[in-house]
């Protein structure tokens, strides 16, 4: 029984590699979801005993060290056939007028199913630490004064973006929002809790895994954690508006595009 199964996985590991080899010139994430496939299998053969063939691995392997940091290009342009919302972030990026480098990546629908190392080969980012995420937090407590978001030292609502790697901290995030505010309220009038889905939904204009700093639907103040703010490479990535559409950008960039406030908010 055993030597049958070990027969069937080592005959799919030489088709699904065929399959690879073929599609060399598809879509990035097409290919690197037959990798994580094969190391499946693999690991899967492993179990068994079988010692399946080792093919020789693609150059751009997941097994490959991290890609260097990114070059610094020319600037941003507007995808001939991209979507809708991949456009209007693009010419939001052109119209800032000093953002060199950001590239836009469609992952696999099962995306979000997937541990992070996967996600990291989707995007070929440096390492899982340069994957983040954006959240709507609110300030429940909010003086009776603060109403809105037009004052970004004293706002209802903040868009925090922290690493997928990193837990963030409400209360550090509430002190460190009532000092940029120069504590012109007290203590009692914060408390930062995530905001229902459907106000999420309506001063982002996106929903849920699809959450972008990028061309919200209001001028909601960024907060972006201290810890991305020291990344090596100097990158991030990001959602883009769509659940199936990541962006990475140049830190610096990002912060001289997008002013947010670089705070300590996360769990040490």
């Amino acid at each position: 029984m055993a030597s049958d199964r070990a027969a069937a996985l080592a005959a799919r590991f030489a088709a699904i590699d065929e399959r690879l080899k073929a599609l060399e010139h598809s879509p990035e994430f097409v290919c690197q979801r037959q990798r994580a496939i094969l190391q499946r299998i693999e690991r899967l053969a492993a179990a068994l005993g079988a010692g399946a063939p080792t093919p020789a691995a693609p150059a751009a392997a997941a097994a490959a060290p991290a890609p260097p940091a990114h070059p610094k290009g020319p600037g941003v342009s507007v995808t001939p056939g991209a979507s809708p919302t991949q456009q209007r972030l693009e010419q939001e990026l052109i119209d800032k007028g000093n953002v060199s480098w950001a590239r836009f990546v469609r992952v696999p629908a099962d995306y979000y199913d997937q541990p992070l190392e996967f996600r990291r080969e989707c995007l070929s980012a440096p390492s899982v630490d340069h994957l983040c995420k954006s959240i709507v937090m609110e300030n429940t407590r909010a003086h009776e004064s603060v109403k809105d978001w037009s004052d970004p030292y004293h706002s209802k609502y903040y868009c925090v973006i922290v690493q997928y790697t990193a837990r963030l901290n409400a209360d550090k995030l509430k002190m460190a929002l009532m000092e940029l505010g120069g504590r012109r309220f007290a203590r009692q009038f914060y408390n930062m809790r995530l905001c229902a889905e459907e106000v999420n939904d309506r001063l982002t204009g996106y929903s849920h895994n699809a959450v972008s700093p990028l061309g919200m639907a209001e001028s909601l103040p960024i907060v972006l954690s201290h810890r991305i703010a020291q990344l090596q490479p100097a990158e991030f990535w990001m959602g883009a508006g769509e659940v199936d559409l990541k962006v990475g950008m140049d830190v610096q960039e990002f912060i001289d595009a997008y002013k947010p406030f670089v705070l300590d908010c996360t769990y040490d």
